[in-house]
């Protein structure tokens, strides 16, 4: 791996702006199920009866029901390899977590600078003014739960159909980056996946996953085949080493 990975280090050095984006593919190996693999989460639910606002509005107990046992299951596992091999990174870099995962693994391996794209489990927030997020006691939110004006609790993800509120942030940080690495994720979910595309020239791009990923449309990219746990450690340990 180290003959693989050293071209694409020639200009790292301490002053690397490091940004991750990581996917599914990184809960997964700690027991998450993830949403579109053969035996994943929507293998069992129909997307538009849980994860859209529509779905809200038609049966918000069952959404409601489904996030819960979501948050009970994140509760119930910890951070593999992956997890705390990037939060390692900070001991000597600046680095920011972009990731695509609601659960809160990331934060509790030690990493201070996340952000969710879609959204965190362990909070919720007002269904009649959206700037009011709580976070969430326990595993189980109830329709009894309210917001300081009243309002239902909903859970604080971004749903099927609606914007991703902190994109223009993570376009902003993938565009300074001196390094991205993209972990566990096939880039074929948008908005997301795009963010890969906005590195500026040059810049180094690790991707680590072991399935065929279609890199033809990316410049300078170093595909490590790989699950997370392995190939994050192999490569954050070269570069803590370089």
């Amino acid at each position: 791996m180290k003959n693989q990975v050293f071209p694409y280090l020639r200009n790292f050095n301490a002053k690397s702006r490091i940004v991750v984006l990581s996917g599914a593919g990184v809960s997964q190996e700690s027991g998450l199920a993830t949403f579109r693999d053969n035996d994943g989460l929507w293998e069992e639910y129909n997307v538009h009866e849980v994860a859209t606002p529509e779905a809200w509005l038609k049966n918000p107990e069952m959404v409601q029901g489904f996030y819960n046992a979501r948050r009970k299951q994140m509760l119930g596992v910890s951070p593999n390899l992956a997890h705390e091999y990037l939060a390692r990174l900070e001991d000597q870099f600046e680095v920011c977590i972009i990731t695509q995962n609601v659960d809160d693994l990331h934060e509790r391996a030690g990493s201070r600078n996340v952000i969710h794209l879609h959204g965190e489990l362990r909070k919720c927030r007002s269904t009649l003014d959206s700037r009011l997020v709580y976070e969430v006691d326990g595993w189980e939110l109830s329709m009894e739960d309210k917001c300081d004006l009243g309002g239902v609790l909903r859970p604080h993800v971004v749903w099927f159909g609606e914007e991703v509120p902190l994109m223009e942030e993570a376009l902003s940080i993938v565009r300074k980056s001196d390094v991205l690495i993209v972990v566990g994720t096939s880039l074929s979910v948008y908005p997301a996946a795009g963010l890969v595309g906005e590195v500026a020239p040059g810049v180094a791009v690790f991707v680590i996953d072991p399935s065929e990923v279609n890199l033809a449309r990316y410049n300078k990219v170093c595909h490590i085949r790989e699950k997370a746990t392995v190939g994050v450690k192999n490569l954050v340990l070269k570069m803590l080493d370089y």
